[in-house]
C-alpha cells in the first residue's frame, strides 16, 4: 500500500508520520510538496499536523487554496482514502472534503496533552483494529481544535455514525472535564458519509512506539493497511 504525505510550508508532522508508515509498518510513502499537482499512483493521501502557512487567516484556509489541494480533493471525491490529523483535519474542513469548521480552544490555550478518546464507530478502513466502545489514548497539540457544526449537521453526523472520537474520561463516560477544548459534542474525529476522509485532532503518530509512552495510534494506521489489503472497497 503506497501512502502520499503531503507537506505544506509550516507543517511540522510530516516526517512524524513518514517514520511511521515507512519505518513502523513498513509501508511505501513518500513526500508530496505543496506546490506538486499530481498524486496519481497513491493509495492513501495523509495531511499532517503543524501550522501551514503560519495558521495565517485562520488554521487551514490558505493551505486549502494550495496547488496540491484540487487534485487531493478529486483523490478524496473519487474514493481515495484520505488522513487529516490536526492541521490537516482544519485544511479538510476549509476544503469543504468534511462539514463544520473549527474555532479556538474554548480557554484560548493552546493545548499540548495526552487525551483519551472513546471509539463511536470501528467499521471504517480507519479503526477497523479497534472495538467499538473502546477508549484509546492519543495526544492533542493544538490551539484550534474546538469543533463546531450546527445542530442539523450534528444530527446527520450521528445519523450517519460519521462521529468517529469523542473525548471521554478513562472509563469511556463523556464529560465536559474530559472535553480539552470545547469541541460541540465532545467530538474529536469525524469521517464523511462515503467512509474514505477522516479528520481527527489528536496525533496518532505521536504514540506508535511505546518508546513514545503508548502505541494505540499505530493501531489507527495499521487499520488502513490492514483493510486494503484485505481487498476492502467502500461501496463493496
Amino acid at each position: 500500500m503506497k501512502f502520499g504525505v503531503i507537506v505544506f510550508p509550516g507543517s511540522n508532522c510530516d516526517q512524524d508520520v513518514y517514520h511511521v508508515l515507512g519505518a513502523v509498518l513498513g509501508q511505501p510513502v513518500d513526500y508530496l510538496w505543496h506546490g506538486d499537482t499530481d498524486v496519481a499512483g497513491y493509495d492513501c493521501l495523509v495531511l499532517p499536523g503543524g501550522f501551514s502557512y503560519g495558521d495565517y487567516l485562520r488554521a487551514g484556509a490558505i493551505a486549502r487554496f494550495a496547488p496540491i489541494m484540487p487534485a487531493v480533493i478529486d483523490f478524496a471525491r473519487s474514493g481515495g482514502l484520505v488522513l487529516g490529523i490536526c492541521n490537516g483535519f482544519q485544511i479538510l474542513l476549509e476544503a469543504g472534503l468534511l462539514p463544520g469548521a473549527m474555532r479556538r480552544n474554548d480557554c484560548l490555550q493552546f493545548r499540548c496533552q495526552w487525551t483519551y478518546l472513546r471509539v463511536e464507530n470501528n467499521a471504517t478502513p480507519f479503526t477497523n483494529r479497534f472495538r467499538e466502545g473502546q477508549v484509546i489514548r492519543i495526544p492533542i497539540a493544538h490551539g484550534e481544535g474546538n469543533y463546531y457544526a450546527d445542530a442539523a449537521t450534528l444530527a446527520e453526523l450521528e445519523a450517519n455514525r460519521q462521529i468517529i472520537f469523542r473525548y471521554c474520561a478513562p472509563d469511556g463516560e463523556v464529560t465536559p472535564a474530559a472535553n480539552p477544548n470545547g469541541s460541540v459534542g465532545n467530538i474529536a474525529g469525524i469521517i464523511n458519509r462515503e467512509g474514505n476522509i477522516l479528520g481527527m485532532m489528536p496525533h496518532p503518530e505521536r504514540c506508535a512506539e511505546s518508546l513514545l509512552g503508548g502505541t494505540d495510534g499505530r493501531e489507527l494506521f495499521a487499520s488502513i493497511v490492514d483493510w486494503w489489503q484485505r481487498g476492502e472497497r467502500l461501496g463493496a
